[in-house]
């Protein structure tokens, strides 16, 4: 995806980038496969904004993706490449041969025309065939990767993702995140061959705040900028260090690099190794 720049005729386009949507081969989504999306700005079925800096934003509908990659043994032919505004990835819209049609997260290198299959048992290893972790040979990017064999795929989802297989052994597979964490995943748990596609969203320069708004992100205060009555870094005159020992939250819990695992999680024993301490 070749990364687009303008002249900058304006403040706002002076550095700006787009994306060209040159690999798109289609603008038309599937109707059957659409589901409005309904605004929450951020907040929960008490009214109370749970998420804070979200609302507004232009109008969305949500494509319904297969995760679960649960057509097993049917062939599938792409159709199209698609934009889905609702995450950085492209879509790819497959036809199976019992006539349904299905959205898939497209990998790199996914052509209109080709033919993918998932299964449980052996096939070939090609990008966007899905298949067991076992069978996955050591050094293979994958994505869409299930952590419960049968629940659908959770990590390597977003544009330009990919897990690396280390090997299996006895029942777990040991995959490599591109956080740098290595940690066990059920070997029947199923995964997609390839690399996510559409990984140079992460050079674009959204250049002004109002293409922020328009995908539905409100402006982030400083908490040194305003008062102690809303934030532990408030108040003083002029610019002044908040005077903490350490980084706060508006609600006073620590704030900036602090982990947030939970260290008695039960899940503890599967991570090999933790991710890469931020410097």
């Amino acid at each position: 995806m070749p990364i687009r720049k303008v002249k900058p005729t304006t403040s706002g386009l002076r550095g700006s980038s787009f994306d060209n949507f040159s690999d798109i081969t289609s603008t038309t989504p599937e109707r059957r496969l659409l589901v409005i999306r309904k605004q929450k700005g951020g907040r929960n079925n008490q009214g109370k904004i749970t998420v804070r800096h979200r609302g507004g934003g232009h109008k969305r509908y949500i494509r319904i993706v297969d995760f679960k990659r649960d057509k097993f043994d049917i062939p599938g032919q792409v159709m199209t490449i698609e934009y889905d505004p609702n995450r950085g990835a492209r879509l790819a819209l497959v036809r199976y041969a019992d006539g349904e049609k299905r959205y898939i997260i497209a990998p790199v290198d996914l052509q209109v025309g080709q033919t993918i299959l998932s299964s449980k048992k052996l096939i070939e290893i090609k990008t966007g065939n899905a298949l067991p972790l076992e069978y996955i040979p050591a050094g293979m990017p994958v994505h869409n990767v299930e952590l419960r064999p049968g629940f659908g795929g959770k990590l390597a989802r977003s544009a330009g993702n990919a897990l690396y297989v280390m090997g299996v052994e006895k029942k777990f597979a040991q995959l490599k995140m591109p956080s740098g964490e290595i940690r066990l995943v059920s070997k029947a748990c199923l995964c997609t061959v390839g690399q996510v596609g559409n990984q140079d969203i992460a050079r674009i320069n959204l250049g002004k705040a109002g293409r922020n708004r328009h995908l539905g992100i409100r402006p982030t205060v400083r908490g040194t900028a305003m008062n102690p009555v809303d934030h532990p870094h408030g108040g003083g005159e002029g610019n002044q260090p908040i005077g903490l020992k350490y980084p706060k939250t508006p609600w006073g819990k620590h704030a900036l690099g602090v982990r947030t695992r939970d260290p008695k999680a039960s899940s503890n024993y599967l991570i090999i190794q933790r991710r890469k301490k931020k410097r």
